[in-house]
């Protein structure tokens, strides 16, 4: 099976947490973004790269 090549690995997930909130992660395949419920911000992936600053950051609905 080959990913993209700018696919997200999923294994990074695990040593990362929320940079505001310092609680795990949740990966959203659809948008590409990783989700900090406790913060609630969605913080993009591009190009593969999770962009982990809080200005970048999404806010949930």
């Amino acid at each position: 099976m080959t990913t993209p090549e700018h696919a997200f690995d999923r294994r990074m997930l695990e040593a990362m947490i929320c940079p505001q909130t310092q609680t795990t992660l949740h990966y959203d395949a659809e948008k590409q973004e990783l989700v900090s419920k406790a913060a609630g911000l969605a913080f993009p992936i591009r190009n593969g790269i999770p962009v982990m600053l809080v200005d970048e950051a999404r806010q949930l609905d």
